[in-house]
């Protein structure tokens, strides 16, 4: 998928992804893949977090909304958390384009469990 990772914490991660290898049919940015770009932000937040407790996190429900396509450049995504519990996170991750324009919002929720 080409990610980047610019910044991590709990609070905040910032990544970057090309549209390019990442189209569907008709040449824009596939839904599916926002989607994806989306859950791996907000999961490595969790997961952050999880980790302060001595713990991890797994997926526990993920929505999107399409507000608008891209067929090229690079996008950028924010995972901002709502909510960082002792069982549950919640973040929301703003995909935008080059021009700052929002593609996408995922939000995404997340269980803490014991490692195994």
């Amino acid at each position: 998928m080409g990610v980047v990772v610019l910044e991590q914490s709990a609070e905040r991660v910032v990544a970057t992804m090309p549209v390019s290898g990442n189209t569907q049919s008709f040449g824009l940015l596939h839904g599916g893949a926002s989607v994806a770009f989306g859950e791996a932000l907000g999961s490595w937040a969790a997961v952050i977090h999880a980790s302060t407790l001595g713990k991890t996190a797994v997926g526990l429900d993920i929505n999107a909304t399409h507000h608008k396509g891209a067929r090229s450049g690079v996008v950028t995504g924010v995972a901002t958390a709502l909510s960082l519990g002792r069982t549950m996170t919640s973040h929301e991750v703003v995909i935008s384009n080059e021009q700052g324009e929002r593609l996408c919002t995922v939000r995404i929720t997340n269980l803490i469990i014991a490692t195994t």
